[in-house]
């Protein structure tokens, strides 16, 4: 097999099985062989993390059977050698210990090493040993047994040793929101109003410190319940908290009000694209950080609004994304607060 010389080995190529020439997020199925190469290294797996939009769509799909959610997973994960919802087209990360690192790998890590990936599980080789016999199926974070890969164009981050092991993973799922809105919101000319849709959730939240941190002049959150707007109202972490269901555009644009130079969209569902471009002010900036984003209803709805937007694709990764989050969730008790009610509302904890 071709593997494109040094940039195609670091990228994992060798790892693809099917099809052929691809990389290995597009791979429909990656080897999963545990003797790793000189420059990829081996995590014993402990725990796996699917992103919401992946989580929402086979809950939804089985109707909240738990059994029927455990074994998806397992069929996807065997057949595939990967976790890579073939609905949403997305997976989630991992925590585990480095059990061995090959003498080129680039990453830094060592035998022992606690670390959360910082790649997609869509382009991990992945194996499950325990067929996830300790999961119940009805969380988003995975207690597992197995192996993963790791090229060396990976990215991954030791864990603290100041936060419980599912508090730091939660944190690193969605360590790129944070960091890309703060360089959006710093990069404006004049302090912004940044709006987040989704804003009481994981990577909302973070994106709301984020923005006050990076100069923003006003942030407002949008919520969809009742329950959501009272927590968020009660942190502070926003100026004003309005609700809506992100998927109306017009009540979108209603709750707000005045359209926001930024927009920043965290919302786990389809059909948000509208919304978020209507709530955006003419010159203003939308960032899609949500794997339910729609590209071909972000450009055309843009189109069919005139609305003169520039609009951002969150890719998870900005360097230095999981420092920046880690030090927001120190820094800020809100997000924190935000942060522990999830995960003590997560079984899986």
């Amino acid at each position: 097999m071709r593997d494109g010389g040094d940039m195609g080995a670091a990228a994992g190529l060798r790892r693809v099985l099917d099809p052929p020439g691809v990389l290995p997020q597009a791979a429909r199925m990656l080897d999963t062989d545990p003797r790793i190469r000189p420059d990829e290294v081996r995590v014993r797996v402990e725990r796996l993390n699917l992103d919401a939009a992946s989580y929402r769509q086979l809950r939804t799909a089985h109707g909240g059977d738990p059994d029927a959610i455990r074994a998806e997973v397992l069929r996807i994960i065997g057949e595939r050698g990967k976790m890579h919802n073939p609905v949403t087209g997305s997976g989630g990360m991992l925590v585990g210990v480095v059990d061995e690192a090959g003498p080129d790998s680039p990453l830094g890590l060592r035998k022992g090493d606690r670390v959360a990936t910082l790649v997609s599980l869509t382009l991990t080789p992945l194996a499950v040993t325990d067929g996830l016999a300790r999961w119940d199926g009805r969380s988003e974070q995975i207690p597992a047994e197995g192996h993963a890969i790791l090229f060396a164009r990976s990215i991954a981050a030791v864990l603290p040793d100041d936060l419980p092991v599912p508090l730091a993973l939660s944190v690193m799922d969605v360590c790129g929101a944070p960091a890309l809105t703060h360089r959006v919101v710093a990069a404006r000319e004049k302090p912004p109003v940044v709006a987040v849709l989704g804003a009481a959730g994981k990577s909302g939240s973070l994106s709301l410190a984020a923005a006050r941190r990076a100069g923003a002049s006003r942030v407002i959150g949008l919520v969809p319940t009742e329950r959501e707007e009272a927590l968020l109202s009660a942190t502070g972490l926003a100026d004003a908290v309005v609700r809506a269901d992100a998927r109306d555009p017009v009540a979108v644009a209603a709750a707000l009000g005045e359209p926001a130079d930024v927009t920043v969209v965290c919302v786990d569902v389809p059909g948000c694209e509208h919304g978020a471009i209507l709530a955006t002010a003419p010159g203003g900036t939308v960032v899609f950080f949500s794997m339910a984003t729609s590209f071909p209803a972000a450009a055309l709805g843009a189109e069919g609004l005139a609305a003169d937007v520039t609009m951002l694709i969150g890719n998870g990764y900005v360097p230095g994304h999981a420092a920046m989050a880690l030090d927001l969730l120190r820094a800020e008790p809100a997000v924190r607060t935000l942060f522990t009610a999830r995960n003590a509302d997560d079984p899986a904890q």
